[in-house]
């Protein structure tokens, strides 16, 4: 069983996001730790880049923070291998295809493997075009995550049937962000995707709230949050990882529940 399988084979995946170098990467490293202990049961890493298409102004002002630092893709695979030797939770990286195609695509996938990163999440790289990196990751064993949208519709019975590692949905249209509420019918997308793959799926976009997030996990394997942590972050900096602790342990709970 792979990494990624494993963080869905206990119940219901608590699964959080924070850009590695904001403020700064001793803080992420804190942070990271602080979530493992709450119970994240994978963790989304972001790599900094300058123009994250899918992110709304909370994560783009996470991105700018931590490249004003000085954060490259190089840091944030020298982070990766320190925070390793403390803990082996599954982690992804979540970034843009033009920062693997600017590194290298089989440079950047095959540190990947090196380093310890389990799968490869791109906002960015249509289902289409996704032959441009699957043989890479194939070749390393980096799962490739697919994101189905609310606008997939005929497409989500395929997204699926080709889905590697977990599969992210993708809440509501437009980007990142906390809704106040999330009115996608998502549990008839849920329905295909369950009808045509055995992988598990979770929810992201706009999550913020314990009661958001039970009920993503009462539909789907998941829930996925970021831009509530990020404001932990952009509130309280260097003393953001306690906080982020007891945010994801009041997460992780409401999502066993779901």
């Amino acid at each position: 069983m792979n990494k990624i399988a494993n963080a869905f084979a206990n119940g219901k995946a608590f699964i959080p996001f924070i850009t590695v170098g904001d403020p700064d990467i001793e803080t992420t490293k804190k942070a990271v730790l602080a979530m493992v202990r709450s119970g994240a049961d994978l963790i989304e890493l972001g790599i900094p880049f300058s123009d994250p298409t899918a992110e709304g102004p909370v994560i783009q002002g996470a991105n700018i923070r931590a490249l004003s630092g000085g954060v490259t893709t190089d840091r944030v695979f020298d982070f990766v291998r320190d925070i390793r030797r403390d803990t082996d939770v599954p982690m992804v990286f979540m970034t843009y295809a033009n920062v693997v195609f600017s590194y290298g695509a089989e440079r950047f996938i095959s540190a990947c493997r090196e380093i310890g990163i389990d799968g490869l999440i791109l906002p960015d790289l249509p289902y289409e075009e996704k032959g441009e990196f699957l043989p890479v990751c194939r070749r390393y064993g980096v799962d490739l995550i697919s994101l189905i949208a609310p606008t997939s519709e005929k497409r989500i019975a395929k997204i699926a049937r080709d889905a590697e590692g977990f599969l992210y949905i993708v809440s509501s249209l437009g980007v990142t962000g906390t809704r106040s509420e999330i009115t996608t019918d998502l549990g008839s997308i849920v329905k295909v995707v369950r009808e045509n793959t055995d992988i598990p799926c979770a929810i992201g976009f706009g999550i913020s709230t314990p009661e958001q997030a039970k009920k993503m996990a009462g539909i789907s394997d998941g829930a996925i949050v970021g831009s509530a942590i990020i404001k932990l972050l952009e509130k309280h900096g260097k003393d953001a990882p306690g906080y982020i602790g007891e945010y994801v342990k009041s997460m992780k709970d409401a999502v066993s529940e779901g």
